[in-house]
């Protein structure tokens, strides 16, 4: 019993110190702490209402008369439906949905498969020369500098050379060359972070190199999957200039195009117009909400090791 006295003796003074060490609760650390939380909190609170602002605007006016809109945006004693009626029976909307969810279909479709493709050569083949492999990548990747608005003549041109002018074609070739590079870039980012095992395992088992890709390394690509088709779609819904230029029939007419008939020559008819912009956006933001954890989980894939 004397030989333990001692023991505890050492140990009490350093639990003591070790105590001591420890950060209090109500120490300047812990407040600093407390603050930056809270300073933290009311930044992204207020900017999450900087990016709804815009979009609660949208709704407000549409609710609006047209001669309202542009005196008294902000008054509340004359709100109507009436735009969304004209909108209703203005708008082809089974027609306007049918076109731009062929386009959509088909474009991110064949976007998706070519960029998982040029994703999986660039990160799996072995070049001879490593500078090759880079320009490569660099080639595909400076399509993200490209403006869109330069792209629209020489466009024009080979669809005109081509034949496809005025044709469902005239849109989706344009819209799976725009997509491809950013597909790729986080195509190339979540496969040069997939750990070569699970493929190594399954070589030797016998698959090949359509099953490896389809069977093995697809599933495990999903959220990165999720994301690419999600922007795509609603680039797709949202892109007017590529819309306007290169589609000249009614009957092929999509969401973009279809918003844009309330402005004539000399008038424009802004109710309709903005109560048919909330009814172009609310399917995309259905379509976030539903998948906002895809698109987080594609987005930040392969940003952290370990």
């Amino acid at each position: 019993m004397s030989a333990a006295a001692p023991v505890t003796d050492e140990i009490r003074p350093a639990a003591e110190t070790a105590q001591l060490r420890a950060p209090s609760s109500r120490g300047p650390w812990a407040r600093r702490a407390r603050t930056t939380s809270i300073v933290a909190g009311v930044a992204a609170y207020l900017v999450t209402f900087l990016i709804i602002l815009p979009l609660l605007w949208i709704v407000l006016l549409s609710f609006q008369p047209s001669s309202k809109i542009l005196g008294d945006p902000f008054s509340f004693t004359s709100l109507t439906i009436q735009n969304y009626l004209n909108a209703l029976t203005s708008l082809p909307l089974v027609q306007m949905y049918a076109n731009t969810f062929l386009i959509a279909i088909i474009s991110v479709t064949v976007g998706a498969a070519v960029s998982f493709m040029a994703a999986f050569a660039l990160t799996r083949m072995i070049f001879r020369r490593k500078a090759g492999q880079s320009s490569l990548r660099f080639y595909l990747l400076a399509g993200l500098a490209v403006p869109v608005y330069i792209l629209l003549f020489p466009v024009y041109r080979l669809d005109l050379t081509l034949g496809i002018f005025g044709t469902y074609a005239a849109l989706i070739v344009p819209y799976i060359a725009v997509s491809i590079p950013f597909n790729t870039l986080l195509l190339t980012g979540f496969l040069r972070d997939f750990p070569g095992e699970i493929e190594e395992a399954a070589i030797i088992d016998g698959v090949g190199l359509w099953r490896l890709c389809w069977s093995v390394v697809l599933p495990l690509m999903r959220p990165v999957i999720a994301t690419i088709l999600i922007f795509n779609v609603v680039y797709v819904f949202n892109e007017f200039p590529f819309a306007s230029i290169l589609i000249n029939d009614p009957n092929m007419v999509t969401v973009s195009l279809a918003v844009s008939r309330f402005q004539g020559q000399y008038t424009v008819d802004y109710g309709g117009m903005m109560a048919s912009a909330t009814l172009v956006l609310l399917p995309q933001l259905v379509i976030y909400a539903l998948f906002q954890r895809h698109v987080i989980a594609g987005m930040t894939v392969g940003a952290v090791k370990g």
